[in-house]
């Protein structure tokens, strides 16, 4: 997420100045929410003996990133003070989305909307970031959303029984491994054409990046599901880099 707004932001037009602050509010963001998850799930992370997680068997350390949590969360509300009004706004909104995912949100069938808004959030306060730039279009937005969408169930689908076993019941889950596949697939096909019509590139390079998104598509439908996991992670990836040079169209 933080190369992503850095990179959105050089494609904005942000000045090296800019591309910087708007580097280190998203690091400290994502900081502020990655800690705080960590922390709320280190007891869920214990009990199907997460090895890879090493707050699951160290409660002091838990107490340790939940307060490291909290200092970046403080960091974060300031950055968005510095920035005022609108842009400072629209990142606090993607803040408390984002911990809303954390807690409560995660383990509901509404476990997506924190992405869609985050990450519609985000495209809004790099764009009002710019000295006197108005809001990101709305077909940028939009697009932003539905990546983002794609990649929450992209993301938990390694994890499934891991959630399952420990009472997350998010949409991932509800769906399971393969509806979770197939509905990313229908997101990332939108997110390019949403794309692709809004920022309208030169013909040669939007068939280029229909046939590669609609190919690794395919692919996933027909694949196993560890190959069709990584066929639409590809996907995700054309999707990304054609958003990040639709800020500059």
């Amino acid at each position: 997420m933080t190369a992503f707004g850095a990179l959105l932001a050089a494609g904005m037009g942000h000045s090296p100045a800019g591309i910087a602050a708007v580097t280190v509010t998203v690091g400290l963001s994502q900081l502020s929410v990655g800690w705080a998850n960590d922390a709320i799930d280190a007891a869920r992370d214990a009990a199907v003996g997460r090895t890879d997680k090493p707050l699951a068997g160290d409660p002091a350390a838990r107490r340790t990133v939940a307060v490291a949590a909290a200092v970046a969360t403080g960091g974060t509300v300031a950055a968005c003070l510095a920035w005022g009004w609108p842009a400072g706004a629209w990142f606090l909104a993607a803040l408390v989305s984002a911990h809303l995912y954390n807690h409560p949100l995660k383990a509901t069938p509404v476990s997506i909307v924190p992405y869609l808004v985050s990450f519609a959030c985000l495209v809004e306060f790099v764009s009002t970031a710019r000295p006197g730039a108005p809001a990101a279009p709305g077909w940028l937005v939009a697009a932003a959303a539905l990546l983002a969408g794609a990649a929450h169930l992209l993301n938990a689908v390694p994890d499934l029984a891991d959630d399952a076993a420990t009472g997350v019941h998010g949409l991932p889950q509800r769906l399971g491994a393969r509806r979770s596949l197939l509905a990313a697939s229908g997101l990332l096909l939108a997110a390019t054409l949403t794309l692709l019509a809004g920022a309208r590139p030169p013909l040669w390079a939007g068939l280029a990046a229909l046939a590669t998104t609609a190919g690794l598509i395919v692919t996933g439908w027909y694949a196993a599901p560890r190959t069709a996991f990584r066929a639409l992670l590809a996907a995700a990836a054309v999707d990304l880099v054609l958003l990040v040079l639709s800020g500059a169209l």
